[in-house]
């Protein structure tokens, strides 16, 4: 019987979620990767198999922009694992102009807020009865910058936006995260699944991948020793492996030495927060929701 962790990430392919997958599979884990490019998928599984090798990964394709795909890989997921002892949800896209899902989602809804709470509401039974497990989800600094909320529009908005407004929708999905979170934690009470989450800091590791001139950015601070990647993957493995994180949940957690943060306002309180999950799961339905 393989005794590993089984960890499952999303976003593993590139960038921090990368550089945390390759720290996890040296320390030994067993893991789960969902991602959206098989080219991609695959260079991934060469570099893992090349500073740790043997270690067993699977992978599973899946458009995060879908949520029926992510549904399906999420069954998939369920099926493949006897148990799984994290979930790191990590996958995030900053869309600096409007773009709507075949499902009628502006793209980053659905890929950063709404992908992590369909899979996450996927694998739930399969957490519990791995317990104890985590659920891990990296958030963003971006989330102080929201603007405020408002439930009954946000989670639906797919008007256009300029690239000076993307930063405050893509804080705003952020927040929701935090939300979605702090929330998951206080549902999963006694179940031995905690929840958490992290403001990964500031990084270079796929800067503004749209931007024209984010190429020669990312060098520029890479040269300065700004934004260093190695810190935010960081965060994210400690959230997933520390023993001393063991029992923590509903944190919101900082790069500098995994710091507990507060959640932004206005979405601070557990009746927001309450509001949200509730106003999620009516509008994704009984199919894709979970109580």
């Amino acid at each position: 019987m393989d005794d590993r962790p089984v960890i499952v990430l999303t976003g593993a392919t590139s960038g921090l979620g990368k550089l945390a997958t390759l720290e996890l599979a040296r320390r030994g884990a067993r893991l789960g990767i969902v991602a959206r490019d098989p080219a991609r998928a695959e260079t991934l599984r060469r570099d893992i198999d090349q500073i740790a090798p043997g270690t067993p990964v699977e992978l599973f394709l899946a458009d995060l922009a879908s949520l029926k795909d992510v549904r399906r890989a999420g069954q998939e997921i369920d099926t493949r694992f006897e148990r799984i002892d994290v979930l790191v949800n990590n996958a995030g896209v900053h869309a600096f102009s409007q773009r709507i899902t075949h499902e009628g989602f502006a793209e980053m809804i659905a890929v950063n807020y709404l992908a992590p709470w369909v899979l996450t509401a996927v694998l739930r039974d399969k957490l519990v009865a791995s317990a104890p497990a985590r659920v891990v989800t990296v958030a963003s600094e971006a989330s102080r910058h929201s603007g405020g909320i408002d439930l009954a529009r946000d989670l639906t908005l797919v008007d256009d936006y300029s690239r000076w407004e993307s930063s405050k929708l893509y804080g705003r999905s952020k927040l929701m995260d935090i939300m979605f979170t702090q929330e998951l934690g206080r549902r999963l009470a006694g179940t031995g699944v905690t929840a958490n989450c992290c403001d990964p800091g500031f990084n270079t590791s796929g800067l503004g991948r749209e931007l024209p001139f984010s190429g020669i950015l990312e060098k520029i601070l890479t040269r300065l020793n700004i934004g260093d990647p190695q810190r935010g993957a960081g965060i994210i493995v400690r959230l997933a492996t520390d023993p001393a994180l063991t029992t923590a949940t509903s944190g919101y957690f900082s790069v500098k030495d995994a710091k507990p943060l507060t959640c932004p306002e206005p979405g601070g309180s557990a009746a927001i927060q309450r509001e949200l999950w509730e106003t999620t799961a009516g509008l994704l339905g009984d199919t894709l929701s979970t109580t």
